[in-house]
């Protein structure tokens, strides 16, 4: 499973960060007092405003002044998005040690935004700010470790960061970690540490969890089955866009699993994940229009969806077709 890194956009509230360490301490009270006003012009949205005051001070050194000015120019607030200042500013950031702008200068090295792509700086960076103990920056660095980008594949290593990451409450690294020990990637298959995790992210409202959860309830894996959870979770993230959820509610509303019997409902939801794309959820909705389960019978739907589904790899689907002639409906 291809791991996605996660952007991490955190203003930064902390204590003040200079360059120069020569500046008074008079100075210091002075530009640490713009830094706090320029915080309270962001928090009330006064982007412009803020832009101005994080820009004077960025440019006499101040860290978090100018880790935030790359957020500014990265997001496009008070000023035009531009990738290219928010990669110098970040790597001015990252540079004095600022841990949430070196996690951002290794996504924009990631991503290719405002230089070249380069997963070999992005590693380095994710491992500088992961080191420490960001914990977005940590899950990135997993997601590397595990698919081999900018350094070599090590799935002890991802499982170690992900780890990391999961303690400190990121969900998608709770949901990673949870896929390591259901898969017995870079640690032993545990089902039972797998529904754990997936557990934490899902009630966090990570979708991908939510739907893995549903899967280990259906299945009794990790822990006893029980399909009106199955139900629970996979509504939760088919309610979020989630294919393969969308298409697993739709086989409990038709086998009457865990809620009660509903042929509408089961049309429904195989509607929403086959206009997705997904192949088994286009097969079965084929399937109810040829028969008139949960909406009218329709020939010519019947043979869009199903042939859909073969060219998409549903042998299933292209017996049916054959069987019933499906062809002679196609537009």
């Amino acid at each position: 499973m291809k791991k996605q890194v996660i952007a991490v956009i955190l203003l930064v509230i902390a204590a003040v960060s200079f360059a120069d360490t020569n500046i008074s301490a008079k100075n210091q009270e002075d530009i640490e007092s713009q830094y706090a006003a320029g915080l309270a012009l962001w928090l009330s949205h006064d982007y412009e405003e803020v832009f101005k005051c994080f820009k004077r001070l960025a440019e006499q050194g101040h860290a978090q002044a100018q880790y935030n000015l790359g957020l500014l120019y990265r997001n496009g607030e008070g000023t035009l998005t531009d990738k290219k200042q928010a990669f110098y500013w970040f790597t001015r950031a990252a540079e004095q040690g600022l841990a949430g702008a070196q996690c951002n200068l290794g996504l924009l090295y990631d991503n290719g935004e405002g230089t070249l792509a380069d997963k070999k700086k992005a590693f380095y960076w994710f491992t500088q700010a992961a080191e420490q103990g960001d914990a977005q920056a940590q899950c990135n660095l997993g997601v590397l470790y595990s698919n081999g980008e900018g350094t070599l594949t090590d799935k002890k290593k991802a499982f170690y960061w992900y780890t990391q990451a999961a303690e400190q409450g990121l969900a998608q690294a709770q949901y990673n970690l949870g896929v390591l020990y259901s898969n017995g990637e870079g640690t032993l298959t545990d089902k039972k540490k797998a529904f754990y995790w997936y557990t934490q992210a899902a009630e966090q409202g990570l979708a991908q969890a939510q739907y893995n959860l549903g899967v280990l309830y259906s299945n009794g894996e990790g822990t006893l089955t029980d399909k009106k959870k199955a139900f629970y979770w996979y509504t939760q993230a088919a309610e979020q866009g989630d294919a393969q959820a969308q298409c697993n509610l739709g086989v409990l509303y038709r086998k009457g699993e865990g809620t009660l019997t509903d042929e509408k409902k089961a049309f429904y939801w195989y509607t929403q994940a086959a206009e997705q794309g997904l192949a088994q959820a286009q097969y079965n909705l084929g399937i109810l229009y040829y028969f008139g389960v949960g909406t009218s019978a329709d020939m010519k739907q019947a043979a869009c969806w199903i042939k859909k589904a073969y060219e998409n790899g549903i042998e299933n689907a292209k017996d049916f077709w054959e069987e019933k002639e499906l062809w002679q409906y196609e537009e």
